[in-house]
């Protein structure tokens, strides 16, 4: 038991850096920067399940607020994570820990995880708008202009990006922790 905890906390620590990785891979918009930061927490949720998953985002957070620059454009601290698009950077504990409630119900699904995803993608929209309408004052149709609607149809390949590397990953993963038991 103490050596399956062990793997999961390092795996837990890889999807931190994945996440962290992939949040660099960006191009810059007005407000929100497009990343693939949504993807690894995708993975993180879908391959760790809701507690190492969220915990994998919550580390990524707490690196962030530290002022570990791990942030889109190699940026952290508080006030990084408390601006303007920091609500949907916390979003991603959301999404991390939905996706992996989602598994546990739906991973044999296909159609029904790639919706349980949209929806935990939707809550990190909700969560981040929310905070962007209440830090800039913006109307929540300018909100979701520039916010929420540019990034639907890249967030949706990100999922199924996502999903069919959990239907290939999923295998070797379990395989790897039964192993160490």
């Amino acid at each position: 038991m103490k050596k399956n905890v062990t793997i999961y906390l390092i795996l837990t620590a890889l999807f931190t850096a994945l996440v962290a990785v992939c949040s660099q891979l960006k191009i810059d918009l007005p407000f929100v920067p497009i990343n693939l930061a949504l993807f690894a927490v995708h993975l993180s949720g879908l391959l760790l399940g809701p507690v190492y998953g969220g915990l994998s985002i919550l580390i990524y957070l707490l690196l962030a607020a530290v002022g570990v620059p791990v942030m889109a454009g190699f940026k952290g601290g508080v006030g990084v994570l408390f601006g303007m698009t920091g609500g949907y950077a916390i979003g991603y504990l959301f999404t991390a820990v939905l996706d992996g409630v989602a598994v546990k119900y739906f991973g044999q699904k296909k159609v029904l995880l790639f919706l349980a995803m949209c929806v935990s993608v939707l809550v990190c929209y909700l969560f981040g708008t929310i905070w962007f309408m209440v830090l800039t004052g913006n109307t929540v149709g300018y909100s979701l202009r520039y916010c929420v609607l540019p990034f639907l149809p890249g967030d949706a390949i990100k999922i199924l990006l996502a999903e069919f590397l959990y239907y290939r990953l999923r295998g070797p993963l379990a395989s790897i922790l039964q192993k160490h038991l």
